[in-house]
């Protein structure tokens, strides 16, 4: 008997999954990273005893933008598709009399009865259809329950230290390898799989990555106070830091890492100040004005004081006295440092020449407008000593000699009307 109803349900079930599946997915929510897919069946449909895990062959996959459609067979994905419009599945497991040719159809209907009485009339495989959601998961609330620690760099006063900051922000990320995500994440989900499941994984894996990505970010100089104002550097910083735990293990992206705020303790704060505030002495002029300022501060008070003023200005006189060092010093100091010198200018090439157009150039032509350089005028000599190019003479005034020879623009020294070397008559 158990043979026999083997058989007939093995000959009902084939027949039930005849009939061709249409797979689809609705809109997937913000919170949710895959869904397992669905068949359309509504109250006109006959097909509403095919198996769920089975695929009748020709059956179609509607794929939409911002999703990932893959097909696990027995365990094993066997599709992928990512780009939005109709999927049509193609597979002999689940042969159908509605596809391909009708007798090679039949042929492999019973084919698969045989199978399945050997299975105590059950398909031997399983199918699934899964969507991954594509789009940017965003709204990701993340902040620092402990301290983390940041160097703070400041070359100006020589500061290298480290210090306590805590820090709030939002982040998104996104499935950019759903194989990866499917086969070290979400598995064979019988259902939704949502973005709970793992958010406490990730938050976590994301706060040991900021450690790494607050010295790199050190490193190029930018200071902690600043990190909203740097949200991309800080973004590349914590992908380069994730790449093995979220790119590489789980197929997931870091989109966008935005701060919202960053507060560091106040005692560091005020270490960081008063050094700043300390290197600045270090200049003569500086340290001079706040001494000034000091000792203004301290007329105004000698002036009230309860005692009289006469003990107050006493008091004043051997504070400075023993301080060793007074304004007037250290204004002198200030004035005898040399001052920076400004940076000089290029000097011009030795053999260089300005065209018309304004270019300076070192060749033969213009390299902006082609112009030939000009032949060097030719020179004499005055009776006084001064050498000229001119018609006259510079330091006398006296006119140029008239004489038979003549320069011409080649270089070529000449004595008739025209060039020897090129026929250029006499200018």
């Amino acid at each position: 008997m158990g043979l026999i109803a083997a058989a007939l349900n093995a000959v009902g079930g084939n027949l039930a999954d005849q009939w061709k599946e249409f797979f689809y997915c609705d809109a997937i929510s913000k919170d949710t990273l895959v869904v397992r897919g669905q068949k359309k069946v509504n109250g006109r449909s006959s097909n509403t005893k095919g198996d769920d895990n089975v695929i009748t062959n020709g059956s179609g996959i509607a794929v939409a933008d911002g999703q990932c459609m893959i097909i696990v067979e027995d365990g094993k994905v066997v599709e992928v598709c990512a780009q939005p419009g109709n999927f049509t599945y193609d597979t002999s497991l689940a042969p159908s009399v509605f596809t391909g040719n009708l007798w090679q159809s039949i042929k492999d209907t019973f084919s698969n009865i045989g199978s399945r009485i050997a299975y105590g009339g059950i398909a031997g495989h399983d199918q699934r259809v899964y969507y991954f959601n594509t789009k940017e998961i965003l709204d990701n609330k993340i902040g620092t329950p402990a301290p983390v620690p940041f160097r703070v760099v400041d070359k100006n006063v020589g500061l290298d230290i480290d210090i306590n900051i805590r820090c709030n922000g939002i982040y998104s990320y996104r499935i950019a390898d759903p194989l990866l995500f499917y086969t070290n994440v979400c598995g064979n989900v019988s259902g939704n799989y949502g973005k709970d499941q793992i958010d406490s994984q990730i938050k976590s894996e994301l706060l040991s990555a900021l450690q790494p990505a607050f010295a790199r970010i050190s490193e190029m100089g930018i200071r902690y106070s600043a990190l909203p104002a740097h949200t991309t550097e800080l973004r590349d910083a914590l992908k380069e830091c994730l790449k093995a735990t979220w790119a590489e293990r789980l197929g997931i992206e870091l989109m966008t890492f935005n701060v919202n705020s960053v507060n560091a303790n106040p005692e560091d704060v005020k270490m960081i100040q008063d050094l700043q505030r300390r290197a600045a002495l270090r200049d003569p002029s500086m340290a001079a004005a706040t001494l000034v300022d000091a000792q203004s501060n301290a007329m105004q008070d000698a002036a009230k004081n309860a005692g009289g003023a006469m003990n107050g200005f006493i008091g004043l006189n051997m504070a400075q006295n023993a301080g060793g060092m007074n304004a007037t010093d250290l204004f002198n100091m200030a004035q005898r440092q040399p001052a920076a010198a400004p940076a000089a200018a290029p000097a011009p090439a030795a053999d260089s020449w300005t065209c018309s157009c304004g270019a300076v150039n070192t060749g033969k032509f213009c390299m902006e407008c082609g112009t030939p350089k000009p032949a060097p005028a030719a020179s004499w000599t005055c009776s006084c000593g001064a050498v000229n190019t001119g018609k006259f003479c510079m330091e006398c005034g006296s006119p140029k000699p008239v004489s038979d020879e003549w320069t011409c623009s080649c270089g070529t020294v000449n004595k008739g009307k025209f060039c020897m070397n090129c026929g250029s008559p006499r200018a």
